[in-house]
């Protein structure tokens, strides 16, 4: 190696591979601030996801690599008391999956020079030669009458890992609640505080209600129906924001009613700081961005989907607040909105200069 290759090779950042669960668009939005931070610190991030995951990521960040994974291929169902035994009837599916994407990440290892991984529920994407880390709120994973099994099988693929990042903060008045709870746990953990690619600003309010929907088919087209079907006389300000990457776009007869596919990035954070209001599903990176943003919420939890239900239901309790189901939503269902507290910031965090030593 010439004497200028050696210095140039040695000049190289170090890259990092950040494989990301595509699972509506969750764990993709919450990944985003990791990616920041990586290349705050002078890593090289190289993306690896599937489907609306990778679309966003590519938004995002065009200035970076982007590789495309096997699909897990989720799919809800319509009855929602079906889509345990759905899920568990697919797993060999997801399993072959997931050894496809183990296969492929070491060739990635091998091509990019990785020096480091980073997943955030992508259960192949690591290597024992390469300092892996996995990314979790779900040490414990909520599933009924299956919750111990369930929570154990996932345990066993995080063992697997170097390290578990947790993104809320070490005590009992956190985000997850026992999501997120290690008591019994012997592998390597750190809570690293509330991720968010938002940022709370003092801007004036345009919209009463702002209508943010995720998650995957084909109950959020279900949920966009009932809602413009409940909203199409409001005299209230509506954004509502369907979160799907299509060309295809739907307008709402109401004038007061504007209607966006998506949004992304700084249009994002202006939306959300400028509404009184934010009408959701549960999801936990929902929930990290509203806390970070401090705003007042009302959700409605994925049907049959555990966590949800739970976080949401939690929130309630805590009074910070309401929800209902998909079922029984009605807009009478948001006129006590105004006697819970919404949120408030978390300002635990971790220092990323650390949390990236491990690489």
């Amino acid at each position: 190696m010439s004497t200028f290759s050696a210095i140039t090779f040695s000049m190289r950042k170090k890259r990092i591979l950040v494989g990301v669960l595509n699972w509506g668009l969750g764990h993709a939005a919450r990944s985003i601030p990791i990616i920041n931070a990586l290349q705050k610190y002078n890593f090289e991030p190289i993306i690896a996801s599937d489907g609306n995951a990778l679309k966003l990521l590519r938004k995002e960040f065009p200035h970076l690599i982007a590789i495309h994974l096997p699909s897990y291929n989720i799919a809800y169902s319509k009855n929602p008391d079906f889509l345990k035994w759905k899920i568990l009837f697919e797993s060999p599916k997801i399993l072959q999956a997931i050894k496809a994407e183990k296969q492929q990440t070491k060739s990635i290892i091998k091509k990019y020079d990785i020096s480091g991984i980073f997943s955030d529920n992508r259960l192949g994407v690591r290597h024992k030669a390469v300092k892996s880390v996995f990314m979790t709120h779900q040490i414990q994973v909520l599933s009924g009458m299956t919750t111990y099994f369930s929570s154990i099988a996932h345990q066993k693929y995080i063992k697997k890992f170097d390290e578990c990042w947790i993104p809320d903060t070490p005590n009992e008045n956190n985000l997850s609640g026992t999501l997120s709870n290690t008591d019994t746990i012997k592998f390597p953990t750190k809570y690293i505080g509330i991720l968010s690619r938002f940022k709370k600003k003092n801007c004036p309010i345009i919209y009463d209600y702002l209508m943010l929907l995720s998650g995957p088919e084909p109950q959020r087209t279900i949920l966009e129906k009932k809602l413009l079907e409940t909203f199409k006389n409001t005299t209230k300000k509506i954004l509502f924001i369907r979160g799907v990457f299509s060309k295809e776009k739907i307008e709402s007869k109401n004038p007061n009613i504007d209607i966006k596919n998506n949004l992304y990035g700084v249009r994002l954070q202006q939306a959300i700081n400028s509404c009184d209001l934010v009408i959701s599903r549960s999801g936990y990176t929902s929930l990290m961005d509203l806390a970070n943003l401090e705003k007042k919420a009302f959700f409605i939890p994925t049907p049959g989907q555990f966590e949800q239900e739970y976080l949401a239901n939690r929130l309630m309790k805590l009074g910070i607040a309401p929800y209902c189901s998909q079922d029984n939503f009605n807009m009478d269902k948001l006129k006590n909105v105004k006697e819970y507290t919404g949120f408030s910031k978390f300002d635990y965090h971790y220092p990323f200069e650390e949390l990236f030593g491990l690489f």
